[in-house]
């Protein structure tokens, strides 16, 4: 059953990889987590595998942690078993593309941030919601939404919550391009296929010299942001607080969006 919460195609060299609860717009359940994580440490020891293409099934890349099983209203399906998921995305060698197909909300919004670059169709919205669920980041989204947008916008972001839609996404430089949703995956495994057309030793080396350089101060953030993430939750994150909190997230989602 675990199985189907991603599905994977290959095809020379490149892997396309979709994570599958529509029906939930592809929310982090923590069996999806353990399976994401499972899934790039699989992608990461296969030799054939030399790029791959993240997106999601239905309307959303993914909304993030599912906040029905953080507010305990429904059980999680299984403990966690895997290598902490940030960890995994944040520490491939293998180029990642993430095709926006719709919602990259907080977590989501975190794992987008996780691939190499994004190309987005129209629908794509992100959004960080940390600060209105009362969770603070724990997967490098404080570090590299700066990095990427500028310190002012990352802030406008992340302290109101508000929704930031394709178009303005490009401007500010946070995805690559926008492509009709029926064109997106095309586009990004055609560029998978340009990547994998490159040398492979050579490649290799340019993206982990580029990403150590990116990241070279990055470090001691994402420290000082999982050492107070820890904390926050032993302290403020409580079930009923979450619960709580998510009607009123979804409220203003919608309005958002009309």
């Amino acid at each position: 059953m675990s199985e189907n919460l991603i599905l994977i195609e290959h095809q020379a060299h490149i892997a396309t990889v979709t994570l599958n609860r529509p029906e939930a717009l592809n929310a982090l359940s923590m069996a999806l987590r353990n399976r994401i994580s499972e899934v790039f440490i699989e992608l990461e020891a296969d030799p054939d595998v030399e790029a791959i293409v993240l997106t999601g099934a239905g309307r959303a890349f993914t909304v993030g942690l599912d906040l029905k099983e953080l507010g305990g209203e429904t059980p999680a399906e299984t403990a966690s078993t895997s290598r902490d998921l940030g960890d995994v995305l944040g520490h491939m060698s293998k180029p990642i593309i993430g095709a926006i197909n719709g919602f990259a909300i907080t977590g989501g919004f975190e794992i987008a941030l996780m691939c190499d670059f994004l190309i987005a169709s129209p629908e794509a919205k992100f959004a960080d919601t940390h600060a209105r669920v009362g969770v603070v980041p724990g997967w490098g989204l404080s570090q590299r939404l700066p990095r990427l947008i500028g310190i002012n916008r990352a802030k406008e972001l992340s302290l109101t919550g508000n929704y930031l839609d394709a178009e303005t996404a490009c401007a500010w430089g946070l995805v690559n391009r926008i492509v009709p949703r029926e064109e997106l995956l095309d586009v990004c495994q055609q560029l998978a296929r340009d990547i994998v057309s490159t040398d492979l030793a050579t490649r290799r080396e340019i993206k982990r010299i580029m990403d150590s350089g990116w990241e070279s101060t990055l470090d001691e953030g994402m420290r000082i942001e999982d050492a107070a993430s820890r904390a926050h939750s032993k302290s403020e994150v409580r079930a009923d607080k979450v619960a709580a909190r998510r009607a009123g997230i979804q409220s203003r989602g919608r309005e958002q969006q009309q």
